[in-house]
């Protein structure tokens, strides 16, 4: 399965580290390209824009720092949505706001996607020893599609109710 994963500060490094030793193809974005050099020399795929991750993958992951910066990768003019996303699946796992996790909900449904917000905690510990608690909200089919991956970078997550109830 071909992986999208945009924000690879130190979290989200840590996170794309785990899918690659569980054997995925991942494809990177991140704003400041040196803090993925370590990842593409293990194995994964440096992409240009948020546009091109999107392209490129399946399941695309992001985790960036804050709702301004969701709003920039999804929507900004090398945003996810600027590229068909039809059969793909968006999983935030930023910390943000119900409104704009029910907004890319809604967008991706328009789109031909799924999308759950997926936001963690455990802080970077919990990334690097992948014991994050991840805390769900969109649909079933969605989150049963990705719990897969969930069970790589997390000791415990829940479905706890439709888009921007994670």
């Amino acid at each position: 399965m071909k992986l999208g994963f945009i924000g690879t500060g130190v979290m989200g490094q840590a996170m794309v580290g785990h899918l690659l030793a569980a054997g995925h193809t991942v494809n990177v974005y991140n704003r400041t390209k040196a803090k993925t050099d370590e990842l593409v020399a293990n194995g994964a795929i440096w992409c240009d824009t948020p546009t091109e991750v999107a392209s490129e993958s399946e399941i695309i992951f992001t985790m960036v720092g804050y709702p301004s910066d969701v709003e920039e990768v999804y929507y900004g003019p090398q945003g996810i949505f600027q590229t068909a996303v039809t059969g793909k699946t968006l999983v935030d796992f930023t910390t943000s706001t119900p409104d704009l996790a029910e907004r890319i909900y809604q967008t991706a449904k328009e789109k031909g996607a799924a999308s759950i917000d997926a936001p963690v905690s455990g802080g970077d510990l919990g990334a690097r020893n992948a014991t994050l608690t991840i805390m769900v909200g969109g649909d079933e089919e969605a989150y049963q599609q990705v719990k897969p991956l969930f069970e790589v970078l997390g000791k415990t997550f829940q479905l706890q109710g439709g888009a921007g109830k994670g």
